[in-house]
């Protein structure tokens, strides 16, 4: 049975680090020893310890240590009552500590408060304090992790929509994670289209160029809508400017232009693929010989699944899984 006893603080530890303390010890004296020290309690212990020493302030430095080291150690709850400081406190903050406690409410999925601290630091009237490319790809990043169904990625594309609005009016230039962030969110959402604005702004709009990841997302995508020749023209033009199709795009194309009719077309990809090193998965494979087999060329069919085991791009038990599920299906 798992425990829910909270850590509890090492005394010894502590006093230890007491003890390494001067006399009347200064912000600075006291974020180096807690940089030092490895125990998040006893780096907790020695900030509350200063808090209460008379005419003693705490500056962002040591805010920001300390939250890393709670954060660190995943102490969620010890590491809010010190952001509620934070943020109550004018004269403290900075882009980097903001974005640190951004960081870690969302390693520990509070998305609203992660959206709150940047909301914080957009009302700053501290110009240092002010949100950050990196402020934006955190929250991109968070979002886009949120759920694996189009429809909760619908209702989160809307806050990256309004967030990268935002972004753009305050005058922070998009990088290639956050465009590439739009181009993902607007395809897991189902809006292809966009995705494909957001992709042709590239290098025109925004001065940034398309890469692999920008050109894999879309050729998925585009797949997943039946536009196959739409997938197969950018996929080209992926290949000209010298990227390698991802296992995803190369396995989506595949299965899309076979089930297409295209069997050929799918197998010659299929060979170049394997080729370029990238893994097909079990479904493209069976997609392909399932459809050669529907244009009555069992003969190929079974010819192909000869030589990927021959040349040892499937294993005995998926070569045997794939023939007998096409004698099952075409051969009785």
């Amino acid at each position: 049975m798992k425990s829910d006893s909270k850590p509890v603080l090492d005394e010894v530890k502590f006093q230890q680090a007491v003890s390494q303390l001067p006399p009347r010890f200064t912000a600075e004296e006291l974020c180096n020893i807690i940089t030092l020290q490895e125990d998040p309690l006893v780096c907790l212990e020695l900030f509350n310890l200063a808090s209460k020493q008379p005419r003693f302030r705490h500056n962002d430095s040591m805010y920001h240590i300390i939250i890393k080291k709670l954060g660190a150690a995943k102490l969620y709850g010890e590491m809010d009552d010190i952001v509620n400081r934070v943020l109550d406190v004018p004269h403290i903050g900075s882009e980097s500590l903001y974005n640190t406690i951004i960081y870690f409410f969302t390693e520990d999925r509070k998305l609203t408060k992660a959206v709150n601290v940047y909301k914080h630091m957009r009302n700053s009237k501290n110009v240092e304090c002010r949100a950050s490319i990196r402020t934006y790809n955190l929250l991109f990043s968070a979002l886009l992790s949120r759920g694996s169904n189009s429809y909760i990625n619908h209702m989160y594309m809307e806050t990256i929509r309004c967030l990268f609005k935002q972004m753009v009016n305050d005058g922070v230039e998009p990088d290639i994670f956050s465009l590439n962030s739009m181009i993902k969110g607007y395809v897991l959402s189902l809006h292809v289209n966009d995705a494909l604005r957001i992709f042709h702004q590239m290098g025109v709009v925004y001065n940034c160029l398309p890469n692999s990841f920008s050109f894999d997302y879309l050729v998925h995508g585009l797949c997943a809508q039946g536009r196959t020749q739409n997938a197969r023209d950018l996929c080209n033009k992926m290949k000209k400017r010298g990227f390698v199709p991802s296992s995803k795009s190369y396995n989506s194309l595949v299965n899309s232009l076979a089930l297409g009719g295209e069997v050929d077309n799918a197998v010659n990809l299929l060979w170049e693929m394997i080729e370029n090193r990238r893994a097909a998965d079990l479904i493209t494979y069976w997609t392909v010989v399932d459809e050669i087999c529907r244009q009555q060329r069992v003969g190929d069919a079974m010819k192909l699944l000869k030589e990927l085991q021959e040349k040892e791009f499937v294993d005995n038990y998926t070569y045997r899984k794939l023939l007998h599920k096409l004698h099952d299906n075409h051969m009785n």
